[in-house]
């Protein structure tokens, strides 16, 4: 891995650096909603199932202080990119990067059981559509190595009773989303439809749930990216303030 195929990208004013290949998989906005959405408390053990580039811990690691979070990724050049990134970062002491399959990794590579378990997964069911020829993106956007299932289960492995899970998906699969959670004995708890714009159908929905809870969930107002200018909204605009 060399500079040359990096690009550097800043956020919090300087606050966090985050390199990323120039050509394989890159994150997007949704990771920052998603971190967000997280909400972690003071003293929060955290897990991020297919970390990529350690965009989520990076966040959570600047936004909250008192948090410690582990990063799991299975595709070894993008493990190295995280773990290079959290220790630029200075973060190493509460951000561990671990190369390792979720659907192998045990409650014990990550000191479990954990407070909470976040997921970025991918959102395409198998080969589905058109499969980018790069294998990280692709990876990254199609149930090639982890499907729903496999998410939603190693979740429930790592959570202790009462833990949490925050996942971001597409709109359209929220019935799956859904199922497999229960499935996996995450009850839904908290949802929120995410939108481009105010007008526009929700494109992605924000769920958590908790390993062990009662049904019942609460329906949150929608989270608007974009104001009609292009800019973002200020709900948006403050996940990225310093």
């Amino acid at each position: 891995m060399t500079l040359l195929n990096l690009t550097e990208d800043t956020f919090f004013n300087g606050g966090i650096k985050v390199f990323q290949h120039r050509e394989g998989y890159r994150f997007s906005i949704d990771a920052v909603l998603l971190a967000a959405f997280s909400a972690p408390e003071t003293g929060d053990r955290i897990v991020d199932l297919g970390t990529g580039c350690g965009i989520i811990p990076l966040i959570l690691g600047h936004r909250h202080p008192a948090v410690s979070i582990t990063g799991i990724e299975v595709q070894p050049e993008l493990a190295e990119l995280a773990a290079r990134n959290v220790k630029i970062n200075g973060l190493k002491g509460r951000i561990t990067i671990i190369r390792e399959d979720m659907r192998s990794l045990s409650i014990q590579a990550v000191s479990g059981p954990v407070d909470i378990v976040i997921s970025n997964p991918p959102y395409r069911k198998g080969l589905s559509g058109r499969v980018n020829p790069h294998p990280q993106r692709a990876v990254a956007r199609h149930e090639i190595l982890a499907t729903l299932q496999d998410v939603a289960s190693a979740a429930a492995r790592l959570l202790g009773i009462g833990g949490r899970f925050a996942i971001i998906y597409p709109a359209e699969r929220i019935t799956d989303l859904l199922t497999n959670l229960r499935s996996a004995g995450i009850e839904p708890k908290h949802i929120q439809t995410v939108h481009a714009k105010g007008n526009e159908p929700a494109r992605l929905v924000l769920v958590s749930g908790i390993k062990g809870g009662r049904p019942g969930a609460a329906v949150h107002e929608p989270l608007v990216i974009y104001r009609p200018d292009g800019t973002y909204t200020d709900s948006v605009q403050a996940m990225f303030n310093p």
